[in-house]
């Protein structure tokens, strides 16, 4: 290639590679099994399988699960924190919830450990006026005892920052002068509002997991600068935005979830080319499965998400919603004799029993296989081949005999009950928000997304399906085509009767010059800039915040009370008109928009004239509890306007798809199989 934009995202079982020319539209495509001890050794290795010369990368924007993972798995840097004094237990205090809703069980483990979170004399009110004056000796000594104990990483909490950051700036000065490294976290520099505990976490998971991406980000930029990349790396964020490397290495809370992110970014890009605005994003790796919405063309963003108990981030991120659901998740029969599906996965290795790489648990992989949904002889990445027999022998002993199954409605119960687990994910983003599935159109990727799409837009009732071209590299692609993202949020905490004029605009204004500053390092490659603005509100009163987009920077108070009162009506169906709003905090996003990329680029390239052209044979395939004889197409010979009736397997390098009887499947202008559902429950 001449010069290439490269998108590479990093799944948990598979990494995901797309090298674009965009004077040519050629593209190139890798996917290779994720290296899980060093990822930045499967990005390259996908960019030598493509056969791609780093030294032509006009661009690379990278997805990574490390900061994730990281922290799922508690593998973390040794961090201190340095806080206010009185207040170093805010970190477990949290807000009085419990691991398990009912009864008195479960565990929590900080973040940071007690022994490890020291308190200096310092008090800030909630105005920001200096209540005690910051000690510096008492942060010096700090500093030492921490060094002394082997921390790596450090953060500084105070109260009331958001409100006043000079003693965190101070503390940071002193800090800085005796810290070995950069991997100092001050708190008001990562989240700026109000809310001690959340704020106090997010500074918490950001120094806790700066040494670790730093470490795998500079790895990657050696090992891309050895093969000749002269150009930065750019990093997926949770936001669906992405940053330089440089800006991510300082606050790496930001990647926590950029995998999902790129998927719901690309599914975005893919539906608004199709013409379809409210969407379902539907994510079906090896691992887990990742569900989120669209609404309007625009990905729902929450700054309030919770990773997992007690690990609130104030950031933020694509609102995604994610189970333990994918083509590794293992199977089994517990000892009531009931079937189970997940969390636990065999991953990348072992894998599936089918993979050959040791595996030896039943998975949903394994299932499909034996249901004759996909060919073991096009099965990707497979170390040495395992025969049908083998898996057969495998199901019948952990699954159909505990049941009183016969082989295959084993496997049928199997793929039925991952299905039931991944449909109650999309109703959380949906019926739970009074959303009714049936007004989306489901977009399925991942590399076996596609594989259950239509049964689970059966189960939920919705009437459309609608597959990319390249499924199982979609969120490679929400890489390529993502822009530059920064935000940016204030905390007003003011009734709006008791703001004043002019005050909403002053800040907005000054917010998006404030993030301005941190993209101008990538104005090359920005063509134009968006800005999106949001208000978080509540009624005086209550503790949970809605937030509220503003249509523009010099909104009056009546206006933003009536927006606000509008919503909170169609959220809860309730009118307060006897309490006052407060304006908690105003929200600036800056967009640098790059380039937009042809979808043309992802279409087939030599199609079949005829769609009959296109079918490579024919296979027994199970549909509710019998087999049919089913033709196989190769997707990249079906023709632009093609027809394709159900049963139907569509088998492609990165994924297959599964036509159920009765539905129908075309090909629209963009290249996505668009299926219809004949029988949607109602």
């Amino acid at each position: 290639m001449s010069m290439a934009i490269v998108g590479c995202d990093v799944g948990g079982t598979f990494t995901d590679l797309m090298a674009l020319d965009p004077r040519t539209g050629d593209i190139k495509l890798a996917k290779v099994p994720s290296t899980t001890d060093n990822q930045a050794r499967g990005v390259l290795e996908a960019l030598a399988a493509v056969g791609s010369d780093a030294s032509a990368v006009d661009l690379f924007i990278h997805g990574t699960t490390v900061t994730t993972n990281a922290l799922l798995e508690r593998k973390l840097a040794r961090c201190g924190l340095i806080t206010t004094r009185g207040f170093r237990d805010i970190l477990e205090l949290g807000r009085r919830t419990r691991p398990t809703p009912y009864g008195l069980t479960g565990t929590f483990v900080p973040i940071i450990p007690r022994d490890l979170r020291l308190e200096v004399t310092e008090r800030m009110d909630a105005q920001g006026q200096a209540v005690t004056p910051l000690d510096a000796t008492d942060v010096e000594a700090a500093a030492r005892e921490l060094l002394a104990q082997g921390v790596e990483a450090v953060v500084i909490h105070f109260l009331h920052s958001y409100a006043n950051p000079a003693h965190e700036r101070r503390a940071a000065e002193i800090v800085r002068a005796l810290w070995p490294n950069s991997y100092v976290t001050v708190g008001h520099e990562i989240v700026a509002e109000q809310r001690e505990y959340e704020r106090g976490v997010t500074a918490a998971v950001n120094g806790s997991i700066q040494p670790v991406l730093s470490r795998y980000v500079r790895r990657l930029r050696e090992g891309l600068a050895e093969r000749g990349l002269a150009r930065d790396l750019l990093v997926m964020q949770g936001n669906g935005g992405t940053a330089s490397a440089e800006v991510v290495a300082q606050t790496p809370v930001q990647t926590v979830m950029s995998g999902p992110a790129s998927g719901v970014i690309a599914a975005s890009y893919l539906a608004h080319a199709a013409g379809r605005l409210n969407v379902v994003t539907y994510d079906m790796g090896g691992t887990s499965t990742d569900v989120a919405l669209i609404r309007d063309g625009q990905p729902l963003v929450s700054a309030e998400i919770e990773l997992e108990y007690a690990m609130p981030l104030h950031i933020p991120m694509v609102d995604v919603h994610t189970v333990g659901a994918g083509g590794g998740s293992i199977a089994s029969v517990n000892e009531a004799g009931l079937l189970l599906v997940g969390p636990q996965s065999a991953g990348a290795y072992p894998g599936p029993i089918c993979f050959g790489r040791g595996g030896n648990r039943i998975t949903i992989t394994d299932a499909n296989l034996l249901l004759g949904r996909l060919d073991k002889e096009r099965l990707l990445a497979v170390n040495e081949t395992v025969s049908l027999e083998t898996i057969r022998s495998l199901m019948e002993e952990q699954i159909a005999r505990p049941l009183g199954l016969s082989v295959e409605a084993a496997a049928e119960a199997v793929v039925r009950v991952a299905n039931d687990r991944m449909a109650g994910a999309v109703r959380m983003v949906t019926l739970a928000r009074g959303l009714d599935p049936r007004d989306f159109c489901l977009i399925a990727f991942g590399g076996a997304g596609p594989l259950h799409a239509a049964a689970l837009a059966r189960e939920l009732a919705i009437p459309e399906v609608l597959v990319p071209p390249r499924p199982g590299l979609t969120n490679a692609l929400g890489c390529l085509v993502a822009d530059l993202r920064q935000d940016v949020v204030r905390t007003i905490n003011c009734p709006l009767d008791r703001l004043a004029d002019g005050g909403i605009a002053e800040i907005l204004e000054g917010q998006i010059a404030q993030a301005r500053v941190v993209l101008g390092s990538q104005e090359g490659i920005i063509e134009r800039y968006r800005v999106l603005h949001s208000a978080d509100m509540q009624f005086a009163g209550q503790s949970h915040v809605l937030s509220v987009a503003l249509p523009a920077v010099d909104i009056g108070r009546d206006a933003l009370r009536d927006l606000f009162r509008h919503a909170y009506f169609d959220r809860f169906q309730v009118d307060l008109p006897e309490i006052e709003p407060v304006l908690v905090s105003l929200r600036t996003a800056v967009i640098g928009e790059r380039a937009p990329l042809p979808i043309s680029a992802f279409l087939p390239k030599a199609p079949a004239a005829r769609t009959e052209e296109a079918i490579g044979g024919h296979r027994r395939v199970w549909f509710d509890g019998g087999f049919f004889d089913t033709p196989v197409y190769r997707r990249e010979m079906l023709p632009i306007g093609a027809v394709i009736d159900g049963p139907a397997i569509l088998a492609q390098l990165d994924t297959t798809i599964v036509i159920e009887p009765q539905d129908s499947g075309r090909v629209d202008e963009c290249g996505n199989i668009i299926i219809s559902l004949a029988r949607a429950l109602q």
